[in-house]
This record gives C-alpha cells, structure tokens and sequence, in this order.
C-alpha cells in the first residue's frame, strides 16, 4: 500500500490519541507510508483494523508481544470478533475507544490489564477532543483535513458495520466545535468522515447555514435522500460541498429490498442526481453485486444504468459479508461463507457462493465492470461532459477517474 496518491491518515488513531493522558507520549505509525520498527522502545502498542486487514494486524501484534510489549486492539473487526483478536493481544477494545481508554492506561500502568474493555454507553459527541493531526507525517499525504462531525447512521443496511459497531444511534457534534476545530486546521478544502452527514437532516442544516461563511469546500458521504429536500440541498452547496460518495447499492429493486435499503428507487436515481449535479455537485456512486436474486445479467444492467442516471465517478464491489453484520448471520447460518481469510474480504474478492452464478463469475463480471467504466473514451466522454456542468470540479474528477484507471491497470490489468 506504501505510496499510494489518496492514501488517507488514521484519523481514528489520531482520535484516540487526543484521548490519552497527558503524561503519556503517544507516537503514530501508519504502516501504509512507512515500515514499523519492531525494536522502538513503546510500552504498550495499540492497533486498530478493518476485517480486510486483520491478518497482518495479527502478524504486527505478534511480533510485538513476541518481544515482550503489550499490545492493544481495537476497530470494526476486533469489536466483531473479540475472542478471535485475543490469540494475538493482551487486550481488545470493544467499540469506541474514548468511553474506556483512560481507564485501559491506568490498568496497564498497575499491570493490570484486563481481556476485554467494552463500553457501556456511546460517548457525548460534545466532548470528544480534536485529533492530534500533529501526529501525522503530513508530508508522506496528499490529503489530512479530515474531521468528524458526527457518528452513526439512521439506516441499518443488512451489509454495513456501522450500525453494529456504532449502535442504533445517530449523534452530532456541536457545530461551533466543528467550526473551532476547521478552523485550526487552516485550510479551505475539508473532508468529512462521516458515515452519513445528512443523517440528522435538522442539525445538517444548522451545520450547512453556519460553514457558508467559512469559505470551504468540502465533501463527504451521503444518502442520495438528499435529493428529497432542496432546501438541504440548497444550503450544502451554498456552505460548500463540492462532491459526495452515495450508495447507490443496486440498479435492481429487489436487489435494495434484499439489503434493507427499500428506500431508495432505481426509477428515481437520475432524476435525484440531477438535482445534485444542479447544485454543483460530483457524485460518486458506489454498487454492490451478489445478492440471491441476481443472475450475471446484472452486470450489463448496471453498466448501462451507470452511464444513463450520469455518474462522475463509480464503485463496483462484492457484496462482502463482514463479521457482525446481518448478511454475515444470513449466509453463516445458510452455510455458504467457504472462505474465512480475512484478507480476502477487500469488496473485490467472493468468499460465500451466490444463488444465481458462481462465485468465479461474479468476481469476472464484478471486475470487468471497473475495466469497462474506466475506459478511456468512458472517462474522456465524462469530463466532455463534466466541464460544462461542473468546471470547478474537472480537475479533480480528472485526477480521479485516471487514478482509478491506473489502479485497475496494477491490480486486473488493461
């Protein structure tokens, strides 16, 4: 991963370490940018990680303890999985770490640490401190202005971690803390990392009305329910947004029902996006294959409704059933799951056997997808297209779309 032109900073790593006692000097390694030196003389090491990156967790965890440090772990797949993490850790943080980290410091500072760490409430989004973006060798980034502004989603997608890593909870930031905190940062081009920005549509608009006058530009995820309330829409792109990542999920209808998305409409897709592209947004649509009722004719569907409803940018993914989500139940309990390599769980990989192809030909198709929308005369008809909607953002898209191209040309080739 090392080198990789959009590669993010943790920003959960910085976030926990504006949670550590003052005492205690705190040091972040992203291994993405840089390789980790085994003999550092750290006392306690701590390791967050998606399921896709559990087995080198593993191996980094291993290593360490085997030289006598202990070793701390946390995130979305070892809050699934706590008894699996404990083999190769002292301890596992189960959920958000700020609720039970200085308790976790202190226990390990009387050694006396114990197995699990699970908080008992979600934590007040009013009290959260900014991340120690201090931390970050920001030189080795293209882009480090993220922030938080709240956590949650009001959705719960049969295939998403978020609600079980987060609970049935949608919590929110006070916006004059959001404001100080953009403000430190000294830029005028933010990210947002939220799960779902528009997910409290009242404090969306108190946040939207205040950022107009902090003259950023700024993008983040969404539901394409925004679309519903122009005035929602109305007062993100007056406060700044240039560009959103929707889940799209399915061209197909059933294919929504089946993961708990019966809200969104196909039918409706590019008349919504249209009202975004209005508005001076660039959209990135993000599509799942392999629910139970599709056969491979999806693909072609998809391929075709991708161009028409007129995204700037597009994600095809395996619909990948992460430990602790419902479509994980689903398929462990059906026996389908055949493949429990985590590593193997990146969205491009099939690791369960689908009802209406095989597992070979869904990941084909699923690849094939990248291939044939990121073409080069796909991408140059978009930006013909682009610079007379969104000039502002051509540049950007521009860079995106080539990146993405140059991605597929090393992982599939073209």
């Amino acid at each position: 991963m090392q080198g990789k032109v959009f590669q993010l900073p943790p920003l959960s790593l910085a976030t926990v370490a504006a949670a550590t006692p003052e005492h205690v000097d705190v040091e972040i390694i992203d291994e993405a940018i840089e390789p980790i030196d085994y003999t550092c003389d750290a006392d306690l090491v701590g390791i967050t990680t998606l399921t896709r990156f559990a087995p080198r967790a593993y191996e980094i965890a291993d290593r360490f303890r085997k030289n006598g440090v202990k070793v701390v772990m946390g995130g979305m797949h070892p809050s699934a999985l706590p008894e699996e993490s404990l083999k190769h850790c002292d301890s596992v943080i189960v959920g958000e770490a700020e609720m039970v980290w200085h308790a976790l410091i202190k226990d390990f500072e009387k050694n006396r640490l114990k197995k699990i760490y699970k908080c008992k409430d979600f934590i007040d989004m009013s009290i959260i401190r900014p991340p120690r973006r201090d931390l970050f060798k920001k030189e080795r980034y293209l882009f480090t202005h993220l922030i938080q502004t709240t956590r949650g989603c009001p959705f719960n997608c049969s295939f998403c971690s978020v609600t079980r890593f987060f609970g049935k909870t949608f919590r929110v930031r006070p916006v004059e803390s959001v404001l100080n905190e953009i403000r430190t940062m000294n830029t005028k081009i933010v990210g947002f990392s939220d799960d779902n920005i528009f997910g409290n549509r009242l404090y969306a608009k108190k946040l939207f009305s205040a950022l107009k006058y902090e003259g950023i530009m700024w993008m983040s995820q969404a539901s394409l329910n925004i679309a519903d309330d122009p005035e929602l829409l109305h007062l993100a792109a007056r406060s700044g947004c240039k560009g959103l990542f929707v889940g799209l999920e399915s061209a197909d209808a059933e294919s929504l029902s089946q993961l708990n998305k019966r809200f969104l409409k196909p039918h409706k897709f590019k008349e919504a996006i249209t009202k975004l592209h209005d508005k001076g947004l660039g959209v990135m649509g993000a599509f799942i294959f392999g629910n139970d009722n599709e056969d491979a004719s999806i693909f072609k569907k998809t391929l075709e409704f991708a161009k028409t409803i007129k995204l700037d940018l597009a994600q095809f993914a395996v619909l990948t059933p992460y430990p602790g989500t419902a479509i994980y139940n689903k398929l462990m309990k059906e026996n389908r799951i055949f493949n429990r390599d985590w590593a193997q769980y990146d969205c491009g990989n099939v690791v369960f056997r689908p009802l209406k192809m095989t597992a070979d030909k869904l990941k084909e198709e699923a690849d094939k997808m990248w291939r044939e929308f990121y073409r080069f005369d796909e991408i140059l008809l978009r930006l013909v297209k682009l610079g007379k909607r969104l000039p502002v953002q051509i540049l950007p898209l521009l860079l995106l779309n080539f990146s993405f191209r140059k991605e597929i040309a090393v992982t599939q080739g073209l």
